[in-house]
């Protein structure tokens, strides 16, 4: 993801333990950024991970390989759902 251009304006605070801190400076300076865009960067990639299947799926090649086949098929006719949509709304005026 590349560095937004956009002025960081709102501060976030998290508390760690000594190890946790040193771990992620550590990390921070192994991939060549500072403390801030690495945690920001890897907290905005969390985020969209725990929202993504809320509005979106991402599947593997053989995974969207299946789901193709699988929406190929025929539909099933299915007599209960049949005589269900049938029947007049309860909702209905």
């Amino acid at each position: 993801m590349a560095p937004s251009t956009r002025t960081r304006d709102r501060r976030l605070e998290v508390r760690t333990t000594a190890e946790e801190r040193e771990l992620i400076d550590r990390a921070a300076g192994t991939a060549g950024t500072d403390l801030t865009s690495f945690v920001v960067t890897h907290l905005v990639d969390a985020a969209r991970q725990v929202l993504a299947d809320r509005d979106r799926f991402v599947l593997s090649a053989d995974a969207a390989a299946e789901w193709e086949k699988i929406n190929r098929r025929p539909p099933e006719e299915l007599a209960g759902l049949r005589r269900l949509m049938e029947r007049p709304s309860p909702f209905a005026e």
